[in-house]
């Protein structure tokens, strides 16, 4: 498809640098298919489900992964260089996107603070892989001493990083370390949400998906079968997976909270919705005309113009109905991206998963 049919006018002061005080004080724009948008608040969420439907959150946990340091090479001068972590892919191997990438070379020596690296393939688009000097619990705890939190562009490129973001920007279930993009469409939640929706009989899982540097990368090419999605790694296992058909089987619904939930599942489904245990890499891109197979209903925050995730709910509800809720959410003052506003979107035709 036409990339250009996904774009619209977002004024800036749309996008929200700070969250929502408390976390679950948002707004909440219901859209369902076929009736005007609804406007609620996030704490209304129980009310707009039933009882038996299934929430299922994504637990990663939001590393440190922007590391800055110097690119020594012999007989040359420091470089500094700046590198955002994205996807591990050995206990001691990192890809990650490096900047200024085009001044780096197959065997350069990146030492970042006590933390030395070394360049052992570039790739496009910026991206190179690195071996660090230590590896697995090591490497994390230099990671973590040497990283500072990678808030999205759109954010640190309008105000520095600071010690709010360090609690703003973590879901209160995170629990896997891995990520270097918050799933923030759980950054709603709060310990009394949580406690509402199991006083409502909604029923709560977890599954893993360590989000990438990738999901802030804009989609450049004209026609959506150009643009390559960056491979993630998830984990649903094998409980999870069962409790989550036993609760369709039932007649539950399975809600989504957040796009990388939803990716997770969708790959671990199959072609009838039944899932299974997985663990690995997925670079699933969903765009129109894709059919679900696991997921019911989805809670996600508001996204950017001509983005792979604009394109996803475009896919679950409609282009159409879409670009109808976003007018009216833009309309209306709902704050977009990652400390924004959140929506719950039921899917349109041909998007209602078996």
């Amino acid at each position: 498809m036409r990339v250009d049919l996904f774009d619209f006018d977002l004024p800036e002061t749309s996008i929200a640098l700070r969250p929502a005080e408390p976390r679950d004080a948002g707004r909440l724009l219901v859209v369902r298919p076929g009736s005007p948008p609804t406007d609620r608040n996030v704490r209304d969420l129980p009310g707009a489900l039933r009882a038996g439907d299934v929430l299922v959150f994504n637990d990663t946990r939001v590393i440190p992964a922007r590391l800055n340091g110097v690119r020594t090479r012999p007989g040359a001068p420091g470089q500094r260089t700046e590198v955002m972590l994205h996807l591990r892919e050995a206990p001691a191997r990192w890809r990650a996107f490096a900047r200024p990438a085009k001044r780096l070379s197959v065997a350069d020596v990146l030492r970042f603070g006590g933390l030395t690296a070394v360049v052992v393939e570039k790739a496009e688009a910026g991206e190179v892989v690195l071996d660090f000097d230590r590896a697995g619990a090591a490497l994390d705890a230099a990671i973590a001493a040497e990283g500072a939190l990678p808030l999205p562009p759109y954010i640190a490129g309008k105000r520095p990083t600071d010690a709010r973001d360090a609690t703003d920007y973590q879901t209160v279930y995170a629990r896997r370390p891995g990520a270097v993009a918050a799933p923030t469409a759980g950054l709603h939640f709060s310990e009394a949400l949580l406690a509402a929706i199991d006083a409502a009989g909604l029923r709560r899982h977890h599954v893993t998906l360590h989000v990438g540097a990738g999901t802030f990368l804009p989609v450049k090419a004209d026609d959506t079968d150009g643009h390559r999605m960056h491979a993630e790694v998830g984990i649903l296992d094998a409980e999870t997976a069962e409790a989550l058909n036993a609760a369709r089987a039932s007649g539950g619904r399975i809600v989504a909270v957040g796009t990388t939930a939803l990716r997770l599942l969708e790959s671990a489904a199959s072609p009838d919705g039944r899932l299974s245990a997985f663990s690995g890499a997925t670079d699933i891109f969903i765009t129109p005309g894709y059919r679900f197979r696991a997921v019911d209903a989805l809670v996600t925050n508001f996204h950017l113009p001509r983005s792979t995730l604009f394109m996803l709910v475009s896919a679950f509800s409609g282009l159409e109905t879409m670009r109808d809720a976003y007018e009216h959410a833009i309309r209306s003052g709902y704050r977009f991206y990652s400390y924004g506003d959140a929506s719950l979107l039921f899917p349109g035709p041909g998007a209602d998963a078996p």
